[in-house]
């Protein structure tokens, strides 16, 4: 089984993404971040990022054990929309390939403002706007700092969705698939030079 972890900023595209490679990709199962409560989670990145941006703070355990699981479970693909691809020491040996979406911060910003504050006053918005540029901006940049590079593969993320998804499988799963036809065709030489085998002791 191959584990395949997208990142991105908030509002980046990742899980966008993944829901539609999940639609797309047989056999394949989908974890997100955004679904569990960790222990250690930050609450403050500002001061997170003052003291270093240790992303091993958060406790992962809940998130470690459900990958461990679904390895054992038969499937061809995990799909972990997850934001910190290898730096995290507690899931970094169980995945496979980490992809970073690049969103331009001011797409990914004004794409959170149009989904998460349609109802929201003018007052709430720019309190919104306050808040982002003095405490969640630095987050954002110490990913671009730290996880991107850390990626295997970086994914424009001004593309259209069917464009990033065609990359992702390009690189990712058609390799996987050759293989399974690979190993298909060695198993059935196998199984004819056996019968051969058979027929000549006889």
């Amino acid at each position: 089984m191959k584990t395949i972890a997208i990142a991105a900023v908030t509002a980046g595209g990742k899980t966008t993404i993944v829901n539609e490679l999940k639609k797309q990709i047989a056999n394949t199962k989908v974890l997100h971040f955004d679904d569990y409560s960790f222990e250690g989670e930050v609450d403050n990145y500002y001061e997170w990022t003052k003291q270093g941006a240790d992303y091993n703070v958060w406790n992962l355990s809940p998130l470690v054990k459900d990958v461990i699981d679904i390895k054992n479970s038969g499937c061809d693909y995990l799909l972990l929309d997850y934001p910190f691809a290898y730096c995290h020491e507690g899931l970094r040996e169980y995945i496979d390939c980490a992809i970073f979406i690049d969103t331009p911060l001011d797409i990914a910003m004004a794409r959170r403002v149009l989904r998460d504050m349609k109802n929201a006053t003018g007052d709430e918005i720019r309190q919104d706007m306050d808040t982002y540029l003095k405490y969640a901006r630095v987050a954002y940049i110490q990913m671009l700092k730290d996880v991107l590079p850390a990626s295997d593969y970086v994914i424009d993320g001004t593309k259209e969705l069917d464009e990033k998804v065609d990359e992702i499988k390009k690189d990712n799963f058609v390799t996987l698939e050759f293989y399974y036809k690979i190993m298909t065709m060695v198993d059935n030489f196998q199984f004819e030079m056996k019968k051969i085998k058979k027929v000549q002791v006889s």
